[in-house]
């Protein structure tokens, strides 16, 4: 037993030494990737994103010790912080957003928040919506109904990227119909809501795979999440260019007005 709580430690010892060496040595070059008042050259900055790179690859295949959750939390707040530098970003693009989550769901598939930042940051901006599907994959293969409570929407964010991105309205529709089977699991308001939407645009694209009902629906998903400015606008305007329309009702919500025809 003693030599069991030896090992424990040493190896919560190692795992952490390792986090920290990681840190300490990325860390001027992570400042420079993250200090948007500092003028720096593109060069260099996309040097930083190589060496980030690497870390994260490293991360990929560092031995847990049993810390999983640990190191995914750490690498999900590495990522937000890359994510949101603006002004870095906007020289070198959204590149690394997959390699975050790469080993965000290795390490933790039940990290149910990382989906939607997964969609947004990969498809959206990183205009790799093939990543987003790939690695939301293989986070589903560790959930289900019973293990995670509203797992369901994981389904959504996939048929949200088929759809959209993609262009695989059949595909789409058979994630919709998976995200309204595991939500009519649950009796909350939430729950049903979501069963009844996913059933509804997975109806429309039964009938026509180019529907655009079912494609303003879908950005309407996107506009009912915690977005960015950013993404807000893209769904709008693309809501707008399908043929609806976004007002606002006297009590202050807003709503989608559907074209006429489909």
């Amino acid at each position: 037993m003693w030599l069991l709580s030896r090992q424990a430690v040493f190896g919560s010892f190692i795992v952490c030494l390792c986090m920290l060496g990681i840190g300490l040595i990325q860390f001027p070059k992570l400042q420079k990737l993250l200090d948007s008042q500092q003028v720096t050259s593109l060069e260099i900055l996309e040097k930083d994103v190589k060496a980030e790179n690497i870390r994260l690859n490293f991360l990929k295949i560092m031995p847990s010790f049993g810390y999983d959750n640990l190191i995914a939390d750490w690498v999900y707040l590495n990522f937000l912080q890359y994510f949101g530098d603006d002004d870095v970003r906007a020289r070198t693009g959204y590149s690394l957003s997959p390699e975050y989550f790469e080993v965000i769901i290795e390490r933790d598939p039940r990290f149910l928040e990382v989906y939607l930042s997964l969609s947004t940051s990969t498809s959206l901006y990183a205009a790799m919506p093939e990543r987003t599907i790939n690695l939301i994959e293989k986070g589903l293969k560790s959930l289900s109904p019973q293990v995670e409570d509203k797992a369901y929407y994981v389904w959504r964010y996939k048929a949200i990227d088929e759809l959209l991105f993609l262009g695989d309205s059949q595909a789409a529709r058979k994630s919709f119909l998976m995200a309204a089977k595991w939500a009519s699991q649950y009796s909350d308001e939430e729950s049903k809501y979501v069963a009844a939407t996913a059933l509804r645009t997975a109806e429309f694209l039964s009938h026509n795979p180019n529907s655009k009902y079912a494609q303003i629906a879908t950005w309407g998903m996107i506009l009912g999440n915690q977005v960015d400015k950013y993404t807000r606008q893209r769904a709008i305007n693309a809501i707008e260019v399908l043929g609806g329309k976004i007002v606002t009702t006297p009590e202050g919500t807003q709503k989608i007005i559907f074209p006429p025809k489909d």
